[in-house]
């Protein structure tokens, strides 16, 4: 049988490469957690076929498969002993159990959009869950809910409302490839956000497998739970396999435009204009910018010039779009031909970048493109000053920004109305929009990877006068280890956890450590960024 053969084959490996992988102080036993799945799985046998270890063939293939971010395929790169592709939620309890009973570290994958790859990445040896066949998506137009299971893409979950209604929506993101389990349970931006929330907001159960193998729904885990795995980053409190949503209206058309503007059209002022006005736009409005660098054409002694694209959905026709935005922001000159009326599932190809009409495009898994890349985010609650803007442009003249990217993405709407404390994502009202610095770089300057990381550093260090302070903000599902880090052993104190859980959560990082020690006191699921237990400091 495949999976016996895996097993002794593994030992062999792990005898060789031992050294290069062990912890003196976490010495678990892979022999052993191997066996343990062979006992716990004797009447399953099909379950061999979902699991992989370095020698089998398809490895490799499928470790990748969910890479999303170069920067952790290299090979240097720690890589998970075992990956395991449940297709049954009665097969994850048993891996649990091995897993704690042999000292291995769980990490559980979804989409593999964590920025820092801490889904497929751990510096301690580990096995990857990997809910890549957690993927079903079940609409119920006239209740207007969807179960959709952690694995399945937002592309999926798209698709699967419009196969069922042409005027129901899910405020989540843009981007189709993202799992929805780390998107749920890190908060989740969309384009409808000012009209309807995050898409945490927008979850009403779900079910878990806690650290004692016991699946849980919402009445099951009690509210406290509940609340933290929406927006507290559902890693750090087991597995989560599916969630259940309550889908919002939208109009049969919406309407959508992108305006681009250089410096020497007014990007400058547009933008510094458009931070007083965005979050107080009708909620039915979304006007976002995105900030690149170009080629300049104009005589000014500049080899580039900055684009700033103005980049918007409304929820309803141009006819009711153009007189809101000739109130409201004159000065981007927004004309009917501007506009394009749509569907709002075409409104998701739109922002995403693919044609309008090839909705099937949002069942594939895969990125275009995979890149390398690092991200940091911001949040700004005062505008910042055209001066502040002038010197952030020089950053970008700079060589490393030639695929830097600034997504500001405004609030105002129905973020400001939901308390705080409502979920673990804390950043309501009083913020003016939301910042996302992105800098990509390709292959070939792979070599050069700490000059790209350094440059978004230095930017991130240019925006701290104009951004949230004490704690400066930031959003987990933009994962940023710069902030700050557990220990690798786990036995990580509060006052250390605290340096970047206040960044993520602010004043709801309390709950979620009083939580996180209820749902799970010995600390088993961990990673650089979990929620630390007050009872596993003293003992790891």
């Amino acid at each position: 049988m495949k999976f016996l053969i895996t097993i002794s084959a593994l030992i062999l490996l792990l005898l060789s490469s031992w050294s290069s992988v062990a912890d003196d102080h976490h010495d678990p036993d892979f022999d052993d957690f191997l066996e343990c799945l062979t006992d716990e799985f004797k009447n399953n046998p099909s379950f061999s076929n979902e699991v992989y270890t370095p020698i089998n063939s398809s490895y490799a293939s499928i470790l990748r498969f969910s890479i999303q971010n170069l920067r952790f395929d290299t090979p240097s790169t720690p890589k998970p002993l075992v990956i395991i592709t449940p297709k049954q939620e009665s097969e994850i309890p048993p891996v649990i159990y091995c897993a704690k009973e042999n000292g291995m570290e769980i990490r559980t994958r979804s989409g593999g959009h964590d920025y820092e790859g801490l889904s497929y990445v751990s510096k301690i040896p580990f096995v990857v869950l990997d809910l890549i066949n957690f993927s079903q998506v079940t609409v119920d137009a006239e209740a207007k809910t969807a179960w959709v299971q952690s694995g399945a893409t937002l592309g999926s979950l798209y698709y699967s409302i419009a196969e069922k209604s042409q005027t129901l929506g899910f405020p989540a993101g843009v981007c189709p490839t993202i799992g929805v389990g780390g998107h749920l349970s890190g908060g989740g931006y969309g384009t409808i956000m000012r009209k309807y929330g995050l898409a945490a907001d927008n979850v009403i159960d779900a079910r878990i497998v806690d650290v004692n193998g016991k699946i849980l729904d919402r009445q099951s885990m009690g509210e406290d739970l509940f609340w933290a795995i929406r927006g507290g980053g559902g890693a750090s409190f087991g597995v989560i396999l599916s969630w259940k949503l309550q889908l919002v209206d939208v109009p049969a058309n919406v309407t959508v435009f992108t305006i681009d503007r250089t410096l020497e059209q007014n990007a400058t002022q547009l933008l510094h204009k458009w931070q007083y006005i965005a979050h107080n736009f009708d909620k039915d409005l979304f006007v976002r910018v995105i900030l690149t660098r170009m080629n300049s054409n104009q005589d000014n002694g500049r080899n580039y010039t900055i684009r700033a694209s103005f980049n918007s959905l409304f929820l309803g026709g141009i006819d009711r779009l153009l007189p809101i935005m000739q109130e409201s922001f004159p000065e981007l000159g927004l004309v009917r031909e501007d506009c394009v009326e749509m569907s709002w599932i075409q409104s998701i190809l739109y922002f995403a970048g693919f044609p309008i009409d090839s909705r099937e495009i949002l069942l594939n898994r895969t990125q275009p493109s995979v890149r390398y890349f690092k991200a940091k985010s911001d949040y700004v609650q005062d505008p910042i000053p055209e001066y502040g803007l002038e010197g952030l442009w020089r950053l970008f003249y700079e060589a490393e920004a030639a695929e830097a990217v600034l997504i500001l993405s405004p609030y105002g709407g129905r973020m400001d109305e939901i308390p705080a404390s409502s979920i673990p994502f804390p950043h309501r009202a009083g913020n003016l929009y939301k910042i996302q610095h992105l800098v990509y770089w390709e292959d070939a300057q792979a070599q050069n990877s700490d000059s790209y990381i350094n440059w978004i550093r230095r930017v991130y260090s240019y925006m701290a006068p104009y951004v949230s302070k004490l704690p400066r903000s930031a959003y987990i599902n933009y994962r940023d280890l710069d902030i700050g880090v557990n220990n690798e052993n786990g036995g990580t104190s509060y006052p250390q956890a605290s340096i970047w859980g206040f960044k993520y959560f602010n004043n709801n990082f309390d709950r979620l450590v009083r939580v996180k020690t209820a749902a799970d006191p010995e600390n088993f699921f961990k990673n650089e960024q979990s929620i630390p237990s007050l009872l596993s400091q003293w003992k790891d």
